[in-house]
Order: C-alpha cells, then sequence, then structure tokens
C-alpha cells in the first residue's frame, strides 16, 4: 500500500527532490508557495499586469530547468527571487526601455482622513513610486527588494551576487537619491 503524501507538509527542499527525481506534479506545489512574490517583484519592476504574468511564467520555467542546481545553502525564496530579478534585467536589456513601476494605488476611506489630505498621500506616493521608478537599475533592484519585499541585507546580497557592503551603500546611495529627487520635486513649486 502506497503511503499517501500531503503536499503541504513536505518542505520546499523535499519537494525538490520530488521534482528531480521525475515527480513534476510536485512543482506546481513550489509554483503555488511563491508565484505572488515572483509576480510582485516582476509587477513593481515592469508595471504592466500582462507582461508580469508572461514574465513570471517564464520565470517558473527556468526554475523548473534548473531545479537540479538548486543548493539548500540559500533559502528557496532566495534562490527564486535572483532568477526572477535576473530575468527581469535581461529582459529590460533586450526591450531597451525604461519603465515606471507605478501600481494602482487604493486606500481604505475612513471618515477621519479629510479628502485632500488622501489626495496628498495618493499623490506623495505615486511620486514616489515614480521616483523609484527612474533610479538607475543598480539602486533600483537593492532599494525594491529591501523596502517593497522585505529581504534583508544579506538576502539582497545573495540575490544579486554582491557583497554585503556593496548592497548596503547602493541602498544608502539609493534612498538618497530618492529623497533628493523628492525634496527638489516640493520646492520647485
Amino acid at each position: 500500500m502506497k503511503k499517501i503524501i500531503d503536499p503541504e507538509n513536505l518542505s520546499d527542499y523535499d519537494v525538490i527532490k520530488k521534482c528531480i527525481n521525475g515527480d513534476e506534479e510536485f512543482f506546481e506545489i513550489l509554483i503555488s508557495r511563491y508565484k505572488n512574490l515572483v509576480y510582485s517583484i516582476i509587477l513593481k519592476m515592469v508595471n504592466d499586469k500582462e507582461e508580469a504574468n508572461d514574465l513570471a511564467q517564464e520565470v517558473f520555467i527556468k526554475v523548473y530547468r534548473n531545479i537540479d542546481k538548486y543548493s539548500d545553502e540559500f533559502k528557496l525564496s532566495t534562490w527564486i527571487t535572483r532568477i526572477t530579478t535576473n530575468h527581469i534585467i535581461d529582459y529590460r536589456r533586450k526591450k531597451k526601455r525604461d519603465t515606471v513601476p507605478i501600481e494602482d494605488v487604493s486606500y481604505d476611506t475612513s471618515t477621519d482622513i479629510s479628502p485632500e489630505s488622501e489626495y496628498l498621500k495618493k499623490e506623495q506616493k505615486l511620486n514616489l513610486e515614480r521616483l523609484v521608478g527612474e533610479l538607475p537599475e543598480m539602486y533600483k533592484i537593492p532599494i525594491v527588494l529591501y523596502h517593497q519585499k522585505g529581504l534583508t541585507y544579506q538576502e539582497i546580497a545573495d540575490v544579486t551576487n554582491q557583497s554585503l557592503s556593496k548592497v548596503k551603500n547602493r541602498i544608502f546611495r539609493g534612498r538618497k537619491l530618492l529623497k533628493n529627487g523628492f525634496l527638489k520635486e516640493y520646492t520647485d513649486y
């Protein structure tokens, strides 16, 4: 009698071993666990939902083709994030176009917040997202991974294959560029 395996109780590494051993249906478990992470990273970088869906599929094809190269010395989320960011960089190089990641923002409307302050908050958020989109890639990727995806400096260093000090420096400089851009926008009036 075959033992029934509950896929939800399997670790990522166990699921990967099953995929490597030819149990392709287990790859769907990895997709369900990481599709939101991959999609959200891509959407922040390309700001087009259809394009993000296509790119996410391409990322998972790369993950599937390279699953046997995964090393458990890194968290699987870090490895997948690295594949995702590298894929986006390659894609953008091929397209040779600059995108501005502005996402649709919806706020909860509360009686305590005036329409004017709500509008100003929304405008500031959109301006900040536009400024992030205008950053050079070397600053934008660490900023997005740290502030919007919640990765640690070390995880970003692993994902981008950069030294920890370089990651910290790029986040610092990226923040400084954002601050200067933000201040310039509001002092030009």
